[in-house]
């Protein structure tokens, strides 16, 4: 497990707009050309630009023509204008049915802090109602695939990612050793995103394969985004549930010794829902109710689903099949 002790900050859900866009149709005169505006939006004119000449009620008088003209009879005629006709149209953005139980992230997700024991790890407390059978939005920080059509890319650490990741100095593998991947995954709410990890180069395309299937099982993940140092550093607040595979960072519990996840050769899946628990140990430390596996609820990991199946493919192991502890969100190239 990776022990990330919140989530990150982010707004509490997707708004879905319906957008109303007027239609202005303008009468020309003689002319018969007709022109179109967006009502809400005025036209900005410069000031002291000349009106607009199809206008025959701001148009500036003719100025005296320095040519003198003999006219032989005069006429006047009234030119009346076209008559101004509005039609209001109303553009629907079309909107996707959410499934069952979908709903926006609570406002206060990710901001209570836990009182602290003795070994730093937060407080265990019971599951709050809104997060006993967590089916929430996915917010998108990258832009999403363009249809349901798996997308993944493995490249070199961009020096922002790696800026915003928890490597550092001393970490147990080196900046040229690590890739950063891509992948198109499945959401809660029936949509598709795009989430990022950094791994081991070495074991990248594995990686990428796994979230193929997990993609193509319509697998669904709350959020796949690279760990940041504000993230490690946090206080607690029980509630992360962020898929991710490098954090340089000990085994938890220990002072010293790195864990796998310091390797890139570790991924936790949607921690929430499958939770690290050891003894009286929770993490995190609101999920107990997930402790129950008989739930079988979206999200949580079973043995012989498309997630144990899919890891085991590439020779990972699972942490839902340890002994003295179990940790369902856990899979590793070690076993460790």
């Amino acid at each position: 497990m990776i022990g990330l002790s919140s989530s990150a900050p982010r707004s509490r859900a997707q708004r879905l707009a319906i957008l109303g866009v007027a239609v202005l149709v303008m009468g020309c005169g003689a002319g018969g050309v007709a022109e179109t505006a967006v009502e809400s939006v005025p036209p900005t004119i410069a000031p002291g630009a000349p009106p607009t000449s199809g206008d025959p009620t701001t148009a500036p008088p003719a100025e005296p023509s320095s040519i003198p003209a003999t006219v032989t009879t005069s006429t006047t005629t009234a030119i009346t204008a076209a008559p101004t006709t509005r039609v209001l149209t109303t553009t629907t953005v079309p909107t996707t049915t959410l499934p069952d139980g979908v709903t926006p992230s609570p406002d206060w997700l990710g901001t209570r802090v836990l009182p602290v024991d003795d070994n730093g790890l937060g407080e265990v407390q019971p599951t709050p109602p809104e997060l006993q059978d967590r089916r929430f939005i996915t917010e998108d920080f990258l832009p999403p695939p363009p249809d349901d059509t798996f997308v993944s890319s493995i490249d070199e650490v961009p020096a922002d990612v790696l800026e915003r990741s928890t490597w550092v100095e001393g970490c147990p593998v080196s900046v040229g050793d690590l890739a950063y991947v891509t992948v198109s995954f499945y959401g809660f709410d029936g949509r598709f995103h795009t989430g990022e990890l950094l791994v081991a180069a070495s074991v990248a395309e594995d990686v990428v394969s796994v979230f193929e299937r997990l993609h193509d099982a319509r697998f669904p993940i709350e959020e796949i985004r690279v760990a940041s140092l504000e993230d490690l550093d946090a206080p607690p607040t029980g509630d992360g549930n962020t898929t991710a595979a490098f954090v340089c960072r000990p085994v938890v519990g220990q002072d010293s010794g790195f864990s796998q996840h310091a390797l890139g050769t570790a991924v936790d899946i949607n921690p929430f829902h499958n939770p690290y628990v050891k003894e009286e140990v929770v993490i995190p430390e609101l999920a107990s109710a997930y402790l129950d596996r008989d739930r079988d609820l979206p999200g949580m990991i079973e043995p012989g689903d498309a997630a144990t199946d899919a890891f085991s493919a590439i020779g990972w192991t699972w942490g839902g099949d340890w002994n003295t502890l179990k940790d369902y969100q856990h899979f590793s190239l070690s076993g460790g």
